[in-house]
């Protein structure tokens, strides 16, 4: 036919290693790793057999109200262990909140939950730096499952386990 014609491309996908970007669209991530007494841990480099926290905070600014279905995605390095307190039945070692459902995975933490408007909402995983070696942990991102305009991610990167020292 004569009649105009519109195209519209959408591109998705994941980003090359080292490529991503660290993004926040209203919505505010923030990642930060303790030892198990609250000290903080760098974890570019950790001693193998290391116990740490991995503590992800996530903030509504209230910009668009109450956010339905969030999604956690927190992907650890290869040579981290994730310890599954449900299993030892010792939930309450870590402190934060609970979220609607969790799925604990050999090396991540797919966590849901909602958010009202100015709310913060906190979630703890315990870990063991397990085996010495080099390994690349990519970016950990929270996003409204059904609003893919609602969305925050840190930036991946390369981590480091490293033997015990001998004594």
């Amino acid at each position: 036919s004569k009649g105009t014609l519109f195209v519209r491309i959408i591109a998705e996908g994941t980003p090359a290693r080292g490529n991503e970007l660290e993004e926040e669209n209203s919505l505010k991530l923030d990642v930060v790793y303790s030892d198990t007494d609250g000290g903080p841990v760098d974890p570019t480099k950790l001693e193998q057999g290391k116990e740490f926290v991995a503590t992800v905070t996530i903030t509504n600014p209230g910009l668009r109200g109450q956010y339905k279905n969030m999604a956690l995605n927190h992907i650890f390095p290869s040579g981290w262990e994730i310890n599954n307190l449900r299993l030892d039945e010792a939930e309450d070692r870590l402190k934060g909140d609970v979220p609607t459902y969790q799925d604990i995975r050999d090396d991540r933490v797919y966590s849901y939950f909602d958010i009202a408007p100015g709310q913060r909402k906190t979630f703890k995983v315990l870990l063991t730096a397990g085996y010495a070696g080099t390994y690349y942990m990519p970016s950990v991102t929270c996003e409204a499952m059904y609003d893919h305009s609602i969305y925050a991610r840190k930036k991946a990167q390369i981590v480091e386990v490293v033997k015990r020292a001998a004594q």
